[in-house]
């Protein structure tokens, strides 16, 4: 049977080479990598994973936690993550909150303790001082999608800036009547992302002079179907009908897109549309929004915990410097915003 010692001479590569581009440990150029991949397809080699995990002190597995996976920004962010594991030949073990207590205690308290895991993703999970440490102490580098964690390195979108930045865009091409659906109070619970989006709305609006009337101000569920209803109640107005909608989410927007056409009301003529996301079905409606790069955002965070082990140190040893960053989004100009219609 080949070892590795055969695939190095084969691929002309050293044997810590072969083995950083077999394991997934490590810098290794392209090149080399596929040049060892090779060699061990040609010998039939295959790394033993229990031997390399015995010998450096990893598995070659990421724990990622997530609220849901059937909602477009986890599934997305959990594409990027697990496209750049894999590459790297680390394996994802996922778990799923649903919004529920009890998970979220059992994952913490149990799963991500287990020693099977060499890192932790957070996505969208406000963890505290004292759960990060938890995890830091079992040596485990940690890293959190969507806001800042005491201790941990952080990938976040500015939320606030984001929102107030939508808003104020609808408001330089004139309207002065805008509506904002948000997320409702349950999905506060992390990070307050639905407090958040709104309070950069409302100081947009305050900027500005503008009032706003309180059946201008709605919450859903971050769905299309949820925001078109609320879209609904909120255009059949009549006269105190606003000229343009700011949702908090490109979904959203899409249901304020449909319930705008159930009142014979053109996108963008009489009511204009922004959301936030970057949604692949945004061009589809033609939905201005501002990008945040949902698969962008889990690639980059795959690689930042990556890097972290990458040093080919004993887990106990790998040294921790949280770094908070904010990830970069960028305004998508499309057909369904323009200026106000005509008093």
């Amino acid at each position: 049977m080949a070892g590795i010692k055969d695939v190095a001479e084969l691929s002309g590569l050293s044997i810590a080479t072969v083995s950083r581009a077999l394991g997934g440990k490590g810098s290794v150029s392209a090149k080399s990598r596929k040049r060892a991949q090779d060699a061990a397809a040609e010998l039939g080699f295959v790394l033993s994973y229990a031997a390399s995990s015995l010998a450096s002190g990893r598995n070659h597995n990421i724990g990622v936690v997530v609220p849901a996976v059937n909602r477009w920004f986890f599934s997305s962010l959990l594409d990027g993550i697990s496209s750049e594991l894999l590459e790297a030949g680390y394996d994802l073990t996922l778990y799923t909150t649903s919004q529920n207590a009890s998970h979220r205690a059992t994952i913490l308290s149990d799963f991500l303790l287990r020693k099977r895991l060499d890192a932790v993703i957070a996505v969208s999970l406000e963890l505290t001082e004292a759960e990060v440490l938890q995890l830091l102490a079992i040596h485990r580098p940690v890293l959190g999608v969507g806001g800042l964690l005491p201790g941990a390195d952080s990938i976040r979108v500015d939320d606030f800036q984001l929102a107030k930045d939508a808003t104020e865009h609808l408001i330089g091409l004139g309207h002065t009547r805008i509506a904002h659906i948000g997320g409702a109070n349950e999905y506060d619970a992390d990070f307050k992302l639905p407090r958040t989006r709104r309070n950069g709305y409302e100081v947009a609006m305050k900027g500005a002079k503008l009032p706003y009337a309180p059946e201008w101000l709605q919450t859903s569920d971050f769905t299309v179907n949820g925001a078109y209803a609320t879209a609904r109640a909120m255009l059949g107005a009549g006269r105190n009908r606003p000229t343009a909608i700011f949702a908090a989410s490109d979904e959203m927007a899409f249901g304020a897109i449909l319930a705008a056409r159930d009142f014979g009301l053109r996108v963008p003529e009489d009511l204009s549309v922004i959301g936030i996301d970057g949604h692949e079905q945004g061009a589809v409606y033609g939905l201005t929004t501002f990008d945040q790069d949902a698969r962008g955002q889990g690639s980059y965070a795959a690689r930042r915990i990556l890097d972290r082990l990458a040093q080919d140190l004993p887990a106990a040893e790998i040294p921790h410097e949280p770094v908070a960053e904010v990830f970069p989004t960028r305004l998508v100009v499309r057909s369904s915003t323009a200026v106000p219609p005509a008093e």
